[in-house]
């Protein structure tokens, strides 16, 4: 089976399902799955169709061709994604906590996300023998106080030369600069408690844990300028008592923060999350 992925935003009007629909069907695609939704507030579209395309008349470049007409008639903002013809690559960035790093390679070596990883980059040098076991490259740029500037631009250029269209800062405890944020907007992914702001700075759970919390859980979102308050992918929470000790609460806020990480990467490398402004549509 060969399936492509069509994604879809506009202005909401009477039947734009019913024109990209038949068009599918004419080009002799079976639509295997659907998702559509509607913002009353906003007035936009939002569609993630997935497409077998085995009987199809046309190869993925014929067809964003013939599309592009049904597109300009509905000012769609839009994409068609064979994933045969190229898989999405990741760079990750990490700091000295491995959890989420160790994660995704995890899944990634299981083949739970269908993508290449480009490399990750580390301003410590604690992370490079479980990397380059992966065999994946390792890059380390210290961060010096004083000026951030020539190693974001170091940064930059290794993002470029490995030609990654995805960034996972998997605990990367480093502010992204603004002119990062909007070369790659909607392409890098944060994970961070979800504490923000009640709890910001050095240990936040034992901060927390003072304050009697019963609450912990994490944030996946988009990176933006404003510092953790891009849309948000995915979140999840889990119950804590008064039994529980500091440790506890990292043991537990680690084990959130992966598995809502690993949900946003996977469902970003699926088209299935849409950016609305400052929100997402996530068709999960």
């Amino acid at each position: 089976m060969s399936l492509c992925r069509l994604v879809v935003t506009c202005p909401d009007r009477v039947g734009i399902v019913a024109r990209v629909s038949s068009f599918i069907a004419e080009q002799g695609g079976s639509i295997t799955e659907a998702n559509q939704h509607s913002d009353l507030e906003t007035g936009r579209f939002f569609m993630r169709y997935e497409v077998e395309t085995r009987n199809m008349n046309s190869d993925s470049d014929a067809f964003r061709c013939a599309f592009a007409d049904i597109a300009e008639e509905f000012d769609m903002q839009w994409q068609w994604r064979d994933g045969a013809q190229k898989r999405r690559r990741l760079m990750i960035m990490v700091s000295r906590e491995s959890h989420c790093l160790v994660d995704l390679l995890y899944r990634w070596t299981a083949g739970e996300l269908d993508c290449d990883i480009a490399g990750v980059i580390s301003n410590h040098d604690d992370m490079r023998s479980i990397v380059e076991w992966h065999d994946i490259a390792y890059h380390h740029i210290p961060i010096p106080a004083a000026d951030k500037t020539p190693a974001f631009s170091d940064i930059e250029r290794v993002i470029e030369d490995s030609q990654a269209d995805t960034i996972v800062l998997a605990r990367y405890m480093q502010i992204i600069p603004p002119s990062l944020c909007e070369r790659y907007s909607g392409q890098i992914i944060n994970i961070h408690h979800s504490f923000l702001p009640s709890f910001a700075g050095a240990r936040p759970y034992h901060q927390a844990h003072i304050r009697g919390v019963k609450l912990i859980g994490a944030t996946c979102h988009y990176v933006t300028q404003e510092l953790d308050a891009g849309p948000i992918i995915e979140q999840d929470i889990q119950r804590v008592t008064h039994c529980h000790t500091a440790g506890d609460l990292v043991r537990l806020g680690r084990d959130i923060e992966k598995s809502v990480l690993a949900r946003g990467v996977r469902w970003h490398l699926q088209d299935r999350v849409l950016i609305d402004g400052n929100k997402t549509v996530v068709f999960a």
